[in-house]
């Protein structure tokens, strides 16, 4: 229970960090007129910041337990078919 509570923690401090790194706030500082590799300095963080984030869910993925995945993929069907009906009954 520990560990789901921490991952739990992580996923939200991820979020966290992502929205902070898409806000307004923190992009006119990299809205600069320069170029790297002829690439704008804004698109290469906003590259660099999306990498990041997938990198770090990717992290907080690996901890989750296999058996708790496990038992999430082996839930059982929610409804089960109707047996097809018998010969006799079509003819009654």
């Amino acid at each position: 229970m520990v560990r789901r509570n921490r991952t739990v923690d992580r996923s939200v401090a991820l979020f966290l960090l992502g929205a902070m790194l898409f806000l307004p706030p923190l992009l006119p500082v990299f809205n600069r007129p320069e170029r790297i590799a002829g690439i704008p300095v804004l698109y290469l963080y906003i590259f660099a910041a999306w990498c990041l984030l997938i990198a770090l869910a990717a992290v907080i993925a690996r901890a989750i337990p296999h058996e708790e995945a496990d038992s999430s993929a082996a839930a059982p069907p929610l409804a089960t078919p109707a047996p097809p009906a018998s010969d006799g009954d079509r003819n009654a």
